[in-house]
């Protein structure tokens, strides 16, 4: 398996960076997991989003949109959750470009696979993991019709390589494993994707792989 060193940083915080997030978010996952991976101390700090904490003065002053994930490294107070991971590989990576190549074909072809992570990713299997999960009183049924055409789209991609972009490792896969790996959570069914499954298996098999937490909904029930 090709996958960036990530152990090896250009630099290191000087404290641990702080993370807040909610344990339960997927976005937040996303971050701790890069964290992890790349070997940066992190002090987590749970917000709690049933009270409306993320709605609160204090929470929006570090990110107006009231959502987590928010880290606070020093001086710099960032949201959203691929920004960060551009910004955490860009400043601590010494392998910064195996995560956010620069060659304008594979740069792009990273930048497609966020973009997957923001839309089909985040409006299919994540949005019929938050129905099931947080007991929403609406119908899963369009999230998880889009969970299952994105899924089939993977599957396909992962039959010529070991990741989304190609034999390595970069920011895509990160961006793209949390809501993929709880999809059942949310009634989808992994069973039909081989090849996502086993590129599932590749990311948890890293050094310095972070669950995230299960719950017992849809099809993990």
């Amino acid at each position: 398996m090709n996958t960036p060193a990530s152990s090896t940083l250009s630099q290191h915080p000087a404290q641990a960076i702080k993370l807040y997030r909610y344990a339960l978010s997927g976005h937040s996952h996303r971050v701790e997991l890069f964290l992890s991976l790349l070997g940066l101390p992190v002090e987590l700090v749970d917000v709690n989003l049933p009270a409306g904490e993320q709605k609160s003065p204090a929470f929006l002053q570090m990110n107006a949109f009231g959502q987590v994930p928010v880290i606070q490294d020093g001086d710099v107070i960032l949201a959203d959750a691929n920004a960060i991971l551009v910004y955490l590989s860009s400043r601590y990576a010494a392998n910064a470009e195996a995560w956010w190549p620069r060659d304008p074909v594979r740069a792009a072809a990273v930048q497609r696979w966020l973009s997957v992570a923001a839309g089909p990713l985040a409006f299919g299997p994540a949005v019929a993991r938050a129905i099931a999960v947080f007991k929403r009183s609406a119908s899963p049924d369009e999230a998880i019709q889009r969970a299952k055409q994105l899924f089939t789209v993977m599957d396909a991609t992962l039959q010529a390589s070991d990741f989304l972009t190609g034999p390595t490792l970069t920011m895509a896969d990160i961006a793209n494993y949390t809501y993929t790996a709880h999809a059942p959570e949310g009634g989808v069914s992994l069973e039909p994707y081989p090849q996502l499954r086993r590129w599932l298996a590749r990311i948890e098999a890293l050094p310095g792989f972070v669950p995230m937490v299960k719950t017992p909904t849809g099809l993990a029930a």
